[in-house]
């Protein structure tokens, strides 16, 4: 069986900061821009560690806004 690696996508023009992805993720691997905004203002957020991703996709269900996506990539 092989091992899963997962890769977020944020819309980070819709994204609106509200944190709830990096709460809820498992493996803190996620975080609010500090320098960066958006076209609205917002701190977005964004994938901090690449590699350690394991698609568990508790940050895209609590999005209230559907902002983000998880992709799910067979390691070989």
């Amino acid at each position: 069986m092989g091992k899963f690696r997962g890769i977020i996508v944020v819309d980070r023009e819709r994204c609106k900061g509200c944190n709830l992805c990096v709460v809820a993720c498992p493996l803190h691997i996620l975080a609010l821009t500090e320098k960066q905004v958006n076209k609205k203002g917002y701190h977005y957020a964004e994938q901090v560690q690449k590699d350690l991703c394991n698609g568990c996709s508790s940050c895209g269900v609590v999005c209230p806004d559907g902002c983000i996506t998880v992709y799910k990539k067979k390691e070989e």
